[in-house]
């Protein structure tokens, strides 16, 4: 099976997948390729594999913005670069392990299994960098969503890889970190999404107003905290209803 993969910025290319619209991000540069939450299903690992094959792409490392299940992933054929993460990631990754496989499924491929969160922390001498032997890389860390959640930052290309946060097609989840700890990461977040050219969420379409999808989610964010009704298009989408019940037993 093919698999579509998307120039969002120069040498910045993004596959989605079927599954909650899922995004894989490859940056490459001069052959040599970051490859971050690659996802989801096996058989569109296996496809992102064969396009960085193809192109004569060699994967020197990866990123796992954070630690759940559908980020932590991997495929043989994206070979045994390191996989980097920021600490608070590895470490909940590394604890949860388990628990996370189960996620997966019983259907998991046993072949697949062994790659699944063999992440390590961003070396501590520089832990805002990550080390890659591409183009500067920023990682931006902060609590939202989930502990020790990295979303990364490319001045180059002014392309913010944002993970499970900004996203057109979910809420906010603060269920798993509360709702301070993603007001914080909103504006942890500020400044480089005005910066930005272009946004890509873990879970969504990529953009070229990454301010919008700032704005939107202050907006709930703010809605949420004060009390008042959230009048939110995402609301209709699967599973925010409930999403947006979780939030609330937070307040």
């Amino acid at each position: 099976m093919g698999r579509e993969m998307v120039e969002v910025a120069d040498g910045v290319l993004v596959a989605t997948s079927r599954r909650e619209l899922t995004t894989s991000t490859v940056v490459r540069d001069n052959g040599t390729t970051l490859l971050v939450d690659p996802a989801w299903e096996p058989d569109e690992l296996e496809a992102l594999a064969d396009f960085l094959e193809e192109g004569g792409l060699t994967v020197s490392a990866g990123f796992a913005t954070h630690s759940h299940h559908d980020h932590i992933l991997w495929h043989p054929g994206f070979g045994g670069a390191p996989r980097w993460a920021t600490r608070g990631t590895a470490d909940t990754v590394a604890e949860h392990r388990g628990e996370l496989l189960e996620f997966l499924g019983p259907d998991w491929p046993m072949q697949l299994m062994p790659l699944v969160g063999q992440v390590h922390p961003v070396p501590q001498t520089d832990p805002t960098t990550l080390p890659w032997p591409g183009p500067h890389i920023e990682i931006v860390e902060h609590d939202g969503h989930s502990t020790g959640h990295g979303a990364l930052w490319m001045p180059g290309t002014r392309v913010l890889l944002a993970g499970d946060m900004l996203s057109d097609v979910e809420l906010p989840m603060t269920d798993e970190t509360g709702l301070a700890a993603y007001d914080q990461a909103l504006t942890i977040l500020e400044p480089y999404v005005r910066q930005a050219a272009v946004l890509v969420p873990g879970h969504g379409h990529p953009t070229g107003s990454p301010l919008e999808r700032w704005t939107a989610d202050r907006r709930y964010l703010d809605a949420v905290l004060a009390g008042d009704e959230a009048d939110d298009p995402r609301l209709t989408n699967p599973g925010m209803v409930q999403v947006h019940a979780a939030n609330l037993t937070g307040r």
